[in-house]
């Protein structure tokens, strides 16, 4: 019996990005199309195998232990973002500015989507959720520099709404225009 349940909610990728150089910036560079390798986007800064931990892990690793990289990329909603950009003053914000590397739209509630979900693509290939990406305070001096005050704005903005982090499952190609479709695990919510 599988595990993940195919469902009938199919995204469309409406943006693409890569971050090539995060100590320079967490922006983005949009693309039109990526490959999927199992190191991430190849170019992009948030790529590889493994990677240092950071304040994210801080109660399972000391800081700088290298694990394995489960936040090769960030997956963002396009519903959410026009929210943020609404909260922050602004008609629309470019996911450039969060260092966005896919916006999907279509997919409701996207920022909580079950962690181990799978998004995929027409040629196969997969994207595993591993969980809701937390704001931070790093989008604010982009966005700052094109719209001023917009960015102090951010990270309350993009609470609950920030998107996701993901890693590549199955290697491939996604294109903007890509259908995306949408699997859950078959299990119910965690009970504390």
């Amino acid at each position: 019996m599988p595990a993940l349940k195919k469902t009938e909610t199919i995204g469309e990728v409406v943006w693409l990005g890569l971050v090539p150089d995060r100590d320079a910036a967490l922006t983005s560079v949009a693309v039109q199309d990526a490959q999927l390798t199992y190191a991430g986007i190849p170019g992009e800064a948030h790529g590889g195998l493994t990677r240092p931990s950071c304040s994210r892990v801080i109660s399972q690793h000391p800081r700088g232990t290298q694990i394995r990289n489960v936040r090769q990329l960030c997956v963002m909603s396009a519903e959410e973002l026009a929210l943020i950009a609404a909260d922050c003053g602004l008609d629309d914000l470019d996911p450039a500015y969060a260092g966005a590397s896919l916006v999907v739209r279509g997919i409701p509630d996207f920022t909580h989507l079950p962690p181990s979900s799978r998004l995929q693509f027409p040629d196969g290939s997969v994207i595993v959720v591993d969980m809701e990406n937390q704001p931070c305070h790093l989008p604010a001096k982009a966005i700052n520099a094109d719209h001023p005050g917009a960015g102090d704005r951010f990270k309350a903005a993009a609470k609950g709404r920030r998107g996701v982090t993901a890693w590549v499952e199955r290697e491939g190609f996604v294109r903007v225009g890509d259908a995306v479709t949408l699997h859950v695990p078959g299990q119910r919510s965690w009970q504390p």
